[in-house]
């Protein structure tokens, strides 16, 4: 199963750190991102594109995990040269993870 499947996701950024919030379409699938939706996981995911550490939020009220990778964004918005310096595209990179 894809994350999209069960999931969507919004990303942001504050300088070089990306933040991915990943929101359960339904409350009974919260549980099952919170065992399955780790850090390494989504560290292999962006093996890459993350040069810093990836820290994982719960944020249970809302049944969403939040990630923030940081040294994602190529320096920050100002100075980096990446086609997509907001990270707003990563959000569609993290819904494509595969969950066993």
């Amino acid at each position: 199963m894809r994350l999209h499947e069960i999931a969507t996701a919004r990303a942001g950024d504050k300088g070089n750190t990306a933040q991915i919030a990943v929101i359960a379409r339904a409350p009974e699938h919260y549980a099952f991102l919170c065992q399955r939706l780790t850090t390494d996981v989504v560290a292999e995911a962006f093996k890459g594109i993350t040069h810093g550490s990836v820290k994982r939020h719960e944020v249970p009220n809302h049944n969403a995990l939040v990630f923030l990778l940081e040294q994602s964004l190529g320096g920050g918005v100002a100075i980096s040269l990446a086609v997509d310096p907001h990270g707003k595209s990563l959000s569609s990179l993290i819904l494509g993870i595969e969950l066993l």
